[in-house]
């Protein structure tokens, strides 16, 4: 205790004769009977009993005998005390524990591997944008390898941990949205985010979810095209889809529809798992002279496998994700997935800062990159024309 000066003891005093346990205590707290000092005790009684601690208090009791402290202080009194000191103990407590940090929920559905690109340049621009992890926000990363039965166990994670934002891909929100209907969702890449039902509309999704889409629906024909460019003599195409995510499932059903414009036959190839992917390849034997691939969490974990088996079966495929084609397939068509993720910065930015995600028009693609790679097209015995490589945005030797 500090020096609060010479005050009026607060502790009942004994008689100066007095040679009983109370006198003792006196002395065991620095005082002389009668002295008026308490080693700086504050005049007021509330004060004096609430900076001392438990242990002392009930010292108290135990040293000058309860009958005797209850008897000279007013049990009333003495229990406001005690029960003011008491109250103060938790408060102080939580005055010492740090400010909790809003915190982000990553999802990545792949593996690091495949999408830890993505994480590194969200996290990048959360920086940019004056987030830094540890210091005044706290991102939870987790992956979900691909597999459908993780989305729920992390989704189920990041509410009980109470995130102020989740992130995550397209094909994993009907998942996260069953979680939870209160913590923002920011989705980057859905494939047709209003026809999935993922938001109301583009200018204003209302609910807890927006993002960025990448509209995969309005360019399958221009797949097709370039993809007929390279087979001209294309009658037989296969399209692999993840028939569990609703997104493919739309992208497919656009596929048929230009398939049949162009006059082509279109054979549907579905997968749910990774063991499926083996089988699906098989059971194409030799049914299809190419092969579109719809990209999903699924098939991005499993791109070198599906590239392996495609170029084993020497079948020419297109995908709407670069990824596919920087680790050896042949070509693709799509948006830049790493500045969506980095747009996808912005909404959490937004977000954290108080904005409401249903109020925050969803983002479509302005620029679409065309990708070839020239080493896959000669073992495949192809010869990409000169027109194609024109006007590729990257084409890779």
């Amino acid at each position: 205790m500090g020096s609060f000066g010479r005050h009026r003891c607060p502790i009942p005093q004994p008689p100066q004769n007095d040679s009983g346990p109370l006198k003792d205590f006196a002395r065991t707290r620095g005082h002389t009977p009668g002295c008026g000092l308490a080693s700086g005790v504050p005049e007021r009684r509330d004060a004096r009993w609430s900076r001392l601690s438990y242990c002392e208090i009930t010292g108290i009791v135990r040293r000058t005998g309860q009958q005797m402290v209850l008897g000279q202080i007013k049990r009333r009194q003495f229990i406001t005390l005690l029960g003011g000191a008491a109250a103060a103990w938790p408060l102080a407590a939580r005055a010492q524990q740090p400010a909790r940090l809003p915190s982000v929920g990553y999802m990545g559905s792949a593996t690091p591997a495949t999408q830890g690109q993505w994480a590194a340049v969200f996290a990048q621009r959360l920086q940019e944008l004056g987030w830094t992890e540890g210091r005044n926000v706290k991102i939870e990363v987790r992956w979900a390898e691909g597999r459908s039965e993780r989305f729920a166990e992390i989704a189920a994670e990041f509410v009980a941990l109470k995130v102020n934002v989740i992130v995550t891909s397209g094909g994993v929100v009907p998942t996260v949205k069953q979680a939870t209907s209160t913590i923002p969702i920011v989705f980057a890449a859905a494939l047709d985010p209003v026809a999935s039902g993922y938001v109301a509309s583009l200018a204003r999704p209302g609910g807890n979810i927006t993002g960025l889409s990448l509209q995969s629906t309005d360019t399958v024909g221009k797949r097709l095209g370039f993809l007929r460019e390279l087979v001209p003599d294309l009658r037989r195409l296969a399209i692999m889809t993840n028939a569990g995510n609703p997104g493919n499932v739309l992208v497919m059903r656009e596929a048929q529809g230009e398939a049949h414009v162009l006059g082509i036959e279109l054979a549907t190839s579905e997968i749910r798992r990774a063991e499926d992917i083996a089988l699906a390849f098989h059971a194409l034997k030799d049914n299809a002279q190419a092969l579109y691939v719809v990209s999903s969490p699924l098939t991005t974990a499993n791109r070198v496998r599906i590239n392996t088996l495609a170029l084993g079966r020497r079948l020419p495929a297109i995908y709407d994700d670069r990824e596919f084609v920087e680790v050896g397939g042949l070509i693709s068509y799509g948006p830049d997935f790493a500045n969506i993720y980095r747009r996808a910065a912005d909404y959490v930015d937004k977000i954290l800062r108080g904005a409401k995600p249903g109020e925050l028009p969803v983002e479509q693609p302005t620029k679409f990159d065309l990708v070839v790679n020239l080493t896959t097209a000669k073992a495949l015995g192809l010869t990409v024309p000169d027109k194609l490589l024109a006007i590729a945005d990257k084409v890779i030797e």
